[in-house]
């Protein structure tokens, strides 16, 4: 059996190829699954996907229609896909339910450090052998506070390295994490995490309860001079009311590996055409704003531990077997 991956990055390829070796042939394309790339998948009864993969009911269908049974996405989130009407036409759904929380926890802390220190722009003024320390002044962590919105794996992981720092941490979940308790964390209510923070870091999974988590109540809700830190899901923050905040001067750094419009953006190389988002291209030209293109989880070790977990999910489906990355069972 033959299996097509799409949106698989070059890095990814080979790693991918690796692991299904002596398993089942595999064809990489890069190009992203989207309505109109779905007829590439005819014929093929099992395809994987990456996170920004378009399955909403016309793909679903497109794909169902050519014969696809099986969809392995590479993520661990799944907010993309309609599972009803994956299970309505019978075919099954597997994500990949872990991989290394240190992956996304430490490039968020990366993000939060670059902005602090300004780095990006020290980099950019030294290429130039412009050597001034104006507008660089940071501020020690050591002492300050740190929000953790989610305190699941990731957010645990984060949690670790800012008590490494000295922190006072302060967390906000449905369920409160025995190991942060050991930290030192304290739970909250979101309005005092806010307030509180002079670090705001979202590790929640998006969801209709989630979406816009951070709006712009939350937002005003949070200190002038506050990092706020997204390396999980573009949707936890309304992006045109932060644009708004930000040109009001606020916050010391804003660190942003995700974006609620970044499909048909991210993963691409869009330097020779015109942005045509207004929002997106008015938040890059904030001096405090830093923004990467979704690859907290791009380390050797996680894309490893993804692709591992593509590779079983496609022999269970092919056994029968069923395990926690199931989202929807075999028919």
């Amino acid at each position: 059996m033959e299996i097509l991956a799409f949106g698989v990055q070059t890095d990814e390829k080979p790693l991918l190829e690796h692991a299904f070796h002596g398993h089942h042939d595999l064809r990489c394309v890069d190009v992203f699954l989207t309505e109109d790339t779905a007829p590439i998948a005819a014929g093929y009864e099992v395809i994987s996907t990456s996170v920004n993969a378009d399955l909403g009911p016309r793909v679903l269908q497109t794909l169902a229609a050519g014969g696809t049974r099986m969809i392995a996405q590479r993520s661990t989130g799944f907010n993309n896909i309609d599972l009803a009407v994956a299970e309505r036409l019978g075919l099954t759904i597997s994500r990949v339910s872990y991989y290394s929380p240190y992956a996304v926890a430490e490039f968020a802390w990366t993000l939060a450090m670059a902005v602090n220190r300004r780095v990006v722009r020290a980099s950019t003024r030294t290429r130039d052998f412009d050597f001034r320390l104006d507008g660089l002044m940071g501020r020690d962590m050591h002492g300050r506070t740190a929000g953790v919105l989610g305190t699941g794996k990731i957010g645990e992981a984060f949690a670790r390295i800012a008590h490494g720092f000295g922190m006072r941490l302060l967390g906000w979940d449905v369920a409160e994490n025995p190991e942060c308790m050991q930290l030192g964390m304290r739970y909250v209510s979101k309005d005092q995490l806010l307030a509180e923070s002079d670090l705001v870091t979202l590790h929640v999974p998006l969801m209709p309860e989630t979406r816009h988590l951070i709006d712009e109540a939350a937002l005003k809700a949070m200190k002038d001079d506050a990092i706020l830190v997204n390396s999980s899901r573009g949707g936890l923050i309304d992006t045109a009311a932060l644009v708004t905040e930000l040109r009001a001067g606020r916050f010391t750094g804003v660190g942003l590996d995700v974006y609620e419009a970044e499909a048909g953006l991210f993963f691409l190389d869009k330097s020779l055409s015109a942005v045509e988002d207004d929002t997106l291209a008015r938040l890059v030209t904030f001096p405090n704003v830093l923004v990467t293109s979704h690859q907290a989880y791009y380390t050797v070790d996680a894309v490893g531990q993804i692709v591992d977990a593509t590779v079983k999910n496609v022999l269970d489906y092919k056994a029968g077997r069923r395990s926690e990355n199931v989202l929807v069972p075999r028919s």
